[in-house]
């Protein structure tokens, strides 16, 4: 894959004038392209990636994370729309597939398949707030539903499930019962948007 060209940024005009602004849009339009492309995951490690295609020293100002799912709104827009959506639909038809058989355990539909930016090689991100997180595995175990265990990348998190699907894999991010009354929030402190399956199918028409 040849060297990223930087392209026009979507970031409003008055944010441009801001020091080093033009900076944070072309590391943010780069990263975008890698996440879209090369299937990175990581918004942290596709900013470092970006930064180095394009020139630019470690200790650049680096976009935030909402910076680069703008940019990456705006690529996959112009470049894998009719695709993408294709994709992206069946992505949430699986999640309501999950979320529909995992109704005990109060689940929710977050991360990037909600928000539009999800592509190929990410996964569904499920919320459950069970009793216990054995009560999830026992409950796959009953259906035959094979998983895997994972690392949580939260603090918050009691452990993470990864279930196949007919589309891309899930995580079934599993939380104390406490916490699906406090507002989620993204690692970099952003709220975390996060639907049940009625909103869901109200979003996908089903």
């Amino acid at each position: 894959m040849g060297a990223i060209l930087p392209r026009a940024s979507t970031m409003p005009p008055h944010d441009r004038t801001r020091p080093g602004a033009s900076v944070r849009a072309s590391i943010a339009s780069a990263a975008a392209r890698l996440i879209a492309e090369d299937g990175i995951t990581d918004y942290a490690h596709a900013k470092r990636k970006a930064a180095r295609q394009l020139g630019l020293p470690g200790h650049a100002g680096f976009p935030d994370n909402a910076e680069v799912e703008a940019e990456l709104r705006a690529y996959r827009s112009l470049y894998q729309d009719e695709e993408h959506s294709a994709m992206l639909l069946a992505m949430r038809r699986s999640a309501l597939e999950l979320l529909e058989l995992l109704d005990a355990f109060s689940p929710y539909l977050s991360g990037s398949v909600l928000d539009g930016t999800a592509g190929e090689h990410s996964r569904i991100d499920i919320l459950l707030f069970p009793d216990s997180a054995k009560d999830v595995e026992i409950f796959l175990l009953g259906r035959g539903i094979a998983y895997s265990h994972v690392e949580p990348r939260g603090d918050r998190a009691e452990a993470v499930l990864v279930v196949e699907t007919d589309t891309v894999d899930a995580n079934l991010i599993i939380l104390p019962p406490q916490f699906e009354r406090m507002a989620a929030k993204h690692r970099d402190g952003r709220p975390r948007e996060r639907i049940r399956a009625p909103a869901l199918r109200t979003l996908i028409g089903a």
